[in-house]
């Protein structure tokens, strides 16, 4: 009777290995066979297009920080720092 706990956890193990093995192969043939990879120009299009963007929305986020004043070097205090002078 000790064996069979032995034999069962072995079994376990083995079937566990099998769907991991399992996994990583159909993963495999999945990213080598049925994945449409861009090429090479559609790549560069897509990277300039996420440029621009993100250029775009740093200098939105920069405008509305000098806007409300939240960079205190400047000498423009924006429309929070003006406002909370007048009180």
């Amino acid at each position: 009777m000790g064996s069979i706990p032995t034999t069962r956890a072995n079994e376990k193990k083995l079937i566990e290995m099998s769907k991991f093995r399992t996994y990583i192969e159909s993963t495999v043939d999945e990213l080598v066979n049925k994945v449409s990879w861009p090429t090479w120009s559609e790549l560069q299009s897509s990277s300039v297009i996420v440029l621009v963007a993100s250029i775009i929305i740093a200098l939105a986020v920069w405008l509305m920080d000098f806007v409300f004043g939240i960079n205190p070097d400047f000498l423009w205090k924006g429309v929070l720092g003006t406002f909370y002078d007048m009180f």
